[in-house]
């Protein structure tokens, strides 16, 4: 099952892998050749004053809001991203589902990045319960 594609990559879902795509994801990412690669060092749900909400949820939201301008700053935006890695501290069910539903409202009518989702016991900040970095191609 082919996605549409950017003029750097393109995200597909073979008809012989399980649809990901209810979980915020897509299988595999082919990118191009001699396209620029923009790499996004983890970002945590801090704000600009390093200010850490308790929910999950709005840490997700800032960190999304954080990649974006970090993608900005490199002339990039959200759809040139072809793979995340995404830790999440004491993962469940719920974790999921909200963070599925933030993706699904940020790539509305988009295909997913590759993505890879770890749980973990801690991250680097205290109450830091979520952490995504990102690869972005652009042409």
């Amino acid at each position: 099952m082919n996605q549409p594609h950017t003029d750097a990559f393109q995200l597909i879902n073979p008809d012989a892998l399980y649809d990901p795509r209810s979980n915020g994801y897509s299988h595999v990412a082919i990118v191009k050749p001699n396209m620029r690669i923009i790499h996004i060092a983890g970002q945590g749900g801090e704000n600009k004053n390093g200010e850490l909400s308790e929910y999950f949820d709005q840490q997700v939201q800032q960190v999304f809001y954080n990649i974006q301008q970090a993608l900005a700053s490199a002339q990039a935006r959200l759809s040139d991203i072809a793979v995340l890695r995404i830790l999440v501290v004491d993962h469940d069910a719920n974790k999921l589902q909200a963070l599925v539903a933030i993706m699904q409202s940020l790539w509305k009518d988009q295909a997913f990045p590759a993505c890879t989702l770890i749980p973990v016991p801690a991250l680097a900040l205290e109450n830091m319960q979520v952490e995504i970095e990102a690869t972005a191609y652009t042409a």
